[in-house]
C-alpha cells in the first residue's frame, strides 16, 4: 500500500468527512503508529491506512453505524479487506454479532482479532478528539457504557501496551 497520511486525508475529504473528523483520524494515526513501529509484528502500512480511515463512515453518519458504513465505503473503493475490517472493528473494543444486532447493526462479528485491528481500536480509544488521552480518561468518558464493554476496553489497552514503542 505504501501511502502517505496526506493521501488518506484527501480521500477522507473527498468522501465528505469534516475537518474535525480528519483531525481526529490524524491523532488516532499518530497514537497507532507508536504501537506499530519497528517491532516487525504489525504491518505499519496497514496500521496507517486503518487508523487514517477508521472514521470514513462519518462522512455518512455519526451514529454507531459509522463503522459498518465505513467498511462498506472501503470495500466500494476497492481497498484491501484488511483495511475494511479495521474500520469495521474499531468501535469501543469491538462488538459481537449479538451486540451488533441489539444496536440495530448488521449481525456480524466486529471484534478486533488481528494485531493491526487491535492497535487501531486501542488508538481510537486513546484519542479524545484531536488530542491523546489516558486510559483512565477514556474509561471515565465511557462510564455510561456497559461494564463488560469498559472491561474489554481496559483489557485491550493492557494487551496493546506491550507493543508501545
Amino acid at each position: 500500500m505504501h501511502k502517505r497520511p496526506i493521501f488518506f486525508e484527501e480521500l477522507l475529504a473527498r468522501q465528505g468527512c469534516s475537518p474535525k473528523v480528519i483531525a481526529h483520524c490524524r491523532t488516532v494515526s499518530f497514537i497507532a503508529m507508536e504501537y506499530a513501529r519497528d517491532d516487525g509484528m504489525a504491518d505499519p502500512d496497514l496500521v496507517l491506512a486503518g487508523s487514517m480511515l477508521h472514521d470514513i463512515g462519518r462522512s455518512h453518519t455519526h451514529s454507531i453505524m459509522h463503522a459498518q458504513e465505513g467498511a462498506a465505503i472501503c470495500r466500494e473503493l476497492g481497498l484491501p479487506e484488511e483495511v475494511a475490517r479495521i474500520v469495521e472493528c474499531h468501535t469501543g473494543a469491538g462488538l459481537t454479532a449479538d451486540e451488533c444486532t441489539l444496536l440495530g447493526l448488521l449481525p456480524i462479528d466486529c471484534m478486533p482479532e488481528t494485531l493491526e485491528e487491535k492497535i487501531v481500536t486501542n488508538a481510537d480509544n486513546l484519542a479524545g478528539g484531536k488530542r491523546p488521552i489516558s486510559i483512565e480518561q477514556d474509561l471515565m468518558d465511557a462510564f455510561a457504557l456497559p461494564r463488560k464493554t469498559r472491561r474489554r476496553m481496559y483489557r485491550l489497552w493492557l494487551e496493546m501496551e506491550q507493543f508501545r514503542a
